[in-house]
């Protein structure tokens, strides 16, 4: 059974589920405490308007885009929690209009499957309301995947300038680009060599010449290398950048190697091959796990793009199984083709069994989502909650925000962190008078301060919460609280001026 839909409601579909989509992403943001990554991000956006320009670290193994992105949003919103996290919301809402691109290949029922399971993703919803690079790494590795591929078959300058700026945007936000834009390349070389084997049904349809001229190739090129200047070398004012862009890559691969404290549980399927990924997709994208399954079949003849990206998909699937460094919110640049895939195979079968199925599968990825990203977000025991940063942190923030938006002197207040401390450089980013002195180091006399006096907050573990209570006044009220899992418990000392919020009293 195929839906038609009348002309002048073309895009509906389109708009409900984005609809859907933002409205799962902006529901309740604020809800939970920024994230150490987040903080980090929030902490670079901030540096970049203090300096004029962004000092690119090839350490960083990140792209300046994002931080851009973010600067501009703070500049517009204020430095809140909302004006930190809605480009990434901007960014997943996006990727839904790029998904409906391929609805020429894979038609537009199929499209609005892959669509709708999108927008009620676990990780898509729940990495798309983070602070971080991957919504729009994904949204670019589409807009780059579909360029490819139309420029392979329809020889035009939207696939020519879609595929430049596809690039242009991965390099632009992470390394993984090389897995990414690789893989596709290989894929292409295996797509070639397999076609031999199992041909295309029906064949590819090209077109009979190509549309764009060298000087159109010529200056898609020169754009995509003036964004990449502009943006690494920050707006022209640090052209270090620019050369640390290819450094980046040996920082990156000697990281991914060695995991870095984020290697996973190593049941392996195949030599050097872990589950981690697939484990994932089992217990929470069970849409994207349907559309992994079906992709197989295209080893049969087949469609030439779903065989394509099958193989792609594949192939970045297998090259992050293999890098030992692994963080949950890479998932969402992994699965998107796998959605295609599940909307394919319910439209293949066209069985009211298959969209009933199609219809569960949703319903229980919705209510997967929900549970996660409203009820759960803090909970370690959930995979995607990683190295989360506890609501408990507001027992510290709550109280010096309330007095700085009630009197803007309290900005001034002086306070010294005795701990690890992000995301607070960029949540209290506003006050002027901190000291960050970083966790305590016991071999070196617990590189405590000698003296707090004239502080007025002192944070430590509070395993040095003692020795510090009797370097404070009395009136100093103390609070404890806990940042993330892997972290002690740490300790605030309030002087009476905070909490009573009169910036008059004596400290």
């Amino acid at each position: 059974m195929t839906i038609v839909v009348p002309v002048k409601h073309r895009n509906l579909d389109l708009w409900l589920i984005l609809l859907l989509a933002a409205a799962l992403r902006l529901w309740s943001l604020d809800i939970k405490e920024a994230h150490f990554d987040e903080g980090i991000n929030g902490w670079f956006s901030d540096k970049l308007k203090e300096r004029g320009c962004f000092a690119y670290d090839p350490t960083n193994y990140h792209g300046p885009w994002h931080f851009y992105t973010v600067f501009l949003s703070q500049s517009l919103l204020g430095r809140n929690i909302w004006a930190l996290r809605l480009p990434v919301i901007v960014a997943s809402l996006l990727c839904i209009p790029a998904l409906f691109l391929f609805a020429r290949w894979f038609g537009r029922n199929a499209v609005r499957w892959a669509a709708l399971a999108f927008a009620v993703s676990p990780a898509c919803v729940f990495y798309g309301r983070y602070s971080i690079h991957e919504p729009w790494f994904v949204l670019f590795c589409l807009i780059f995947a579909w360029g490819a591929i139309a420029l392979w078959l329809d020889r035009d300058k939207a696939g020519l300038w879609a595929a430049a700026a596809g690039l242009a945007g991965m390099i632009l936000n992470k390394e993984t680009y090389i897995i990414h834009a690789g893989s596709l390349a290989l894929a292409a070389g295996v797509f070639a060599l397999w076609n031999r084997v199992s041909p295309l049904r029906p064949p590819p349809e090209r077109a009979t010449a190509r549309t764009w001229r060298r000087k159109d190739a010529l200056l898609a090129a020169g754009v995509m290398v003036f964004l990449l200047v502009f943006f690494y070398s920050g707006n022209f004012f640090n052209f270090k950048g620019v050369g640390d862009m290819f450094r980046s890559l040996v920082a990156w691969t000697e990281t991914g190697a060695s995991a870095n404290g984020h290697d996973k549980p190593a049941f392996e399927l195949l030599p050097f091959v872990n589950y981690y990924w697939l484990a994932l997709l089992a217990r929470y994208e069970w849409p994207a796990l349907a559309g992994l399954i079906w992709s197989v079949r295209y080893a049969w003849p087949g469609p030439a793009v779903p065989r394509l990206l099958s193989i792609y998909a594949g192939g970045v699937l297998l090259a992050y199984s293999v890098v030992p460094y692994k963080t949950p919110w890479c998932i969402i640049s992994i699965l998107w083709p796998w959605f295609l895939f599940f909307g394919a195979a319910i439209e293949a079968a066209g069985r009211l069994w298959a969209r009933a199925i199609g219809v569960l599968l949703l319903a229980v990825s919705l209510g997967m989502a929900l549970r996660l990203n409203f009820r759960q977000y803090e909970n370690d025991a959930e995979p995607y909650v990683y190295v989360q940063t506890y609501n408990s942190l507001r027992t510290l923030t709550d109280p010096l925000l309330e007095a700085a938006r009630r009197d803007p002197r309290f900005y001034r207040v002086t306070g010294a962190l005795c701990c690890d401390y992000y995301p607070l450089p960029w949540s209290l980013g506003d006050f002027t008078n901190l000291g960050w002195h970083g966790k305590p180091d016991p071999a070196n006399g617990k590189n405590l301060p000698a003296s707090f006096n004239g502080h007025d907050f002192v944070v430590v573990e509070t395993k040095d919460a003692a020795t510090v209570r009797a370097k404070l006044p009395a009136d100093f009220v103390e609070r404890r609280f806990k940042f993330r899992s892997g972290m002690e418990e740490c300790t605030v000392f309030f002087s009476p001026r905070i909490l009573s919020q009169s910036w008059d009293d004596t400290p």
